[in-house]
């Protein structure tokens, strides 16, 4: 059945900004052409075939990215998206909502986990605001792309109206296409922080992959049994009343998505116009990039799946993408954590196909031939 709150069919084309448009247009498939060139050269580094297992898969990954078979990484970025939701009204999360408005101080003070990371690793960080449900003082590291103050409680009404649906995407594409204008962005991680988007992101991946919320959902931030059976039916009954069209990104996103997710999927548009890779970080993150896969499937070959949440949603995300994250750590928190990892780990990708030796530059014999 259709919700209440349905409005007929929705011609989103009208409703996206002309400036934006062409450029989800634009993105084409990863170029191939160079596969065999990449593979060669991966091949002929003084090491047994395959040896190095994933890091030549991402090497190579890379290579096809930027249609380089010298891949750079120079400018490493995480963006953090973050947004309040109005179906923590529901009681699905085991902190109250203004943590969120806490933890983005938190982030502009330097002391989350991924402040962390992101120093150690020397990758740039902006925090996004798309939808926080608190006011904040400008600073360097944070973006006010703020749509609303929080979504609506989407067990009631659609999270969002189609305009905001559209802003939030279009709002996450330029923080994205800015940044990169600033100074070029060779690989970029996207997190996310919004007390309640573990219930938006199970939802949306339960509606495209079609997984029933009882196998999907999980603890999130930590929440009992009594609270997990409730955010359980909380999906379900959402899902049954919206009954998003699980084909359509837009559709799905506004009826049970959040600002942050949508900014994540308008940054994985943009990123993938301009031949940039993109890890994804956890189930919120993969949600946005279900999303953008959704709007424009070119965009698969751009992605890069930082780690296996163990939210039991990513892995129905994953497997709907086809694909395989580069680190397992039993992560859970969000915030790109998962994704600055694992970018440093695509980075000695880059560097082994760029600075390892072949054979013959290093004068060692190969294998017998038989």
């Amino acid at each position: 059945m259709n919700g209440k709150n349905s409005i007929g069919q929705i011609s989103w084309e009208k409703l996206i900004d002309p400036v934006w448009q062409p450029i989800i247009e634009s993105i084409k498939p990863m170029d191939t052409q160079l596969l065999p060139q990449a593979r060669g050269k991966m091949d002929n580094k003084t090491k047994p075939l395959g040896s190095l297992g994933r890091l030549e898969d991402l090497a190579i990954q890379l290579c096809l990215i930027q249609n380089n078979l010298n891949p750079k990484i120079n400018r490493k970025q995480v963006l953090v998206f973050a947004g309040d939701h109005g179906v923590v009204e529901e009681g699905v999360s085991a902190y109250p909502a203004e943590v969120t408005a806490q933890m983005i101080k938190n982030f502009l003070n330097g002391g989350a986990a991924i402040n962390v990371l992101c120093r150690h690793h020397g990758i740039d960080m902006r925090v996004v605001d798309m939808g926080v449900n608190a006011d904040f003082e400008d600073h360097p590291l944070l973006v006010k792309k703020k749509v609303r103050k929080g979504t609506r409680n989407f067990a009631l009404e659609s999270a969002m109206t189609p305009q905001e649906t559209v802003e939030a995407v279009q709002n996450g594409m330029d923080v994205f296409l800015t940044e990169h204008a600033n100074r070029p962005i060779d690989i970029v991680g996207l997190g996310d922080m919004g007390i309640g988007n573990t219930t938006a992101a199970a939802a949306i991946i339960c509606a495209v992959t079609g997984i029933s919320p009882i196998h999907a959902t999980g603890r999130g931030t930590g929440i009992d049994d009594k609270t997990l059976e409730r955010k359980v039916q909380v999906i379900e009954k959402a899902l049954q009343f919206h009954n998003p069209d699980p084909l359509k990104g837009f559709d799905v996103l506004q009826k049970v998505g959040g600002y942050e997710i949508a900014g994540i999927a308008g940054a994985v548009l943009a990123a993938a116009s301009r031949r940039v890779a993109v890890v994804l970080d956890g189930v919120i993150s993969t949600a946005g990039g279900l999303i953008a896969y959704l709007i424009n499937p070119d965009i698969r070959g751009y992605l890069i799946s930082g780690h296996r949440s163990v939210e039991p949603a990513h892995q129905a995300a994953l497997s709907y993408m086809d694909l395989e994250p580069v680190i397992d750590l039993n992560m859970r928190l969000g915030e790109g954590t998962g994704a600055a990892i694992a970018i440093n780990i695509v980075e000695a990708a880059a560097k082994i196909m760029c600075e390892m030796a072949s054979f013959d530059e290093a004068g060692v014999s190969k294998k017998n031939e038989t």
